[in-house]
């Protein structure tokens, strides 16, 4: 699935309640009904004590920059013109087992090179905020604290 040429994630059975959740504005992660341990991404069955059951816990959002890359050209058509962009790896405060992928963003909506790359630390605090939709998905992004 792509908008716009940039890649989009294609939801599946288990991980559709999350880009839901995003589109609403909200940060829920999916977690064990009987044991409670958060996964993601997320999957049918818990790997600790194999339950079948599924809640989606609220995550406050907050979460530290845990690693981090700077993307160059040759890149997809799509993306060439905001190379070069980062992509970061954020640490979630309410459970740091939990990562998640996106960018570091100035603004909700800003262009994925919004953020000087050469000022991201490892460790830096940051806040969820979530991308405009394009085909029914908001992606989550990442913006200082």
């Amino acid at each position: 699935m792509s908008g716009g040429g940039f890649l989009l994630p294609r939801p599946d059975e288990d991980s559709a309640p999350f880009w839901r959740f995003c589109a609403q504005g909200e940060l829920r992660v999916q977690a064990c009904g009987t044991c409670g341990r958060r996964r993601m991404p997320p999957r049918p069955m818990c790997a600790a004590c194999r339950s079948l059951e599924v809640t989606w816990d609220p995550m406050s959002g907050r979460g530290r920059i845990w690693s981090f890359v700077v993307a160059h050209p040759p890149l997809l058509p799509a993306y060439a013109s905001e190379a070069p962009y980062n992509v970061v790896v954020v640490d979630l405060a309410d459970d740091p087992t939990i990562r998640l992928v996106g960018n570091l963003v100035a603004a909700p909506d800003g262009a994925l090179d919004s953020i000087d790359p050469a000022t991201i630390e490892i460790g830096e605090p940051v806040s969820v905020c979530f991308a405009p939709e394009v085909d029914g998905i908001a992606l989550p992004r990442w913006m200082r604290l």
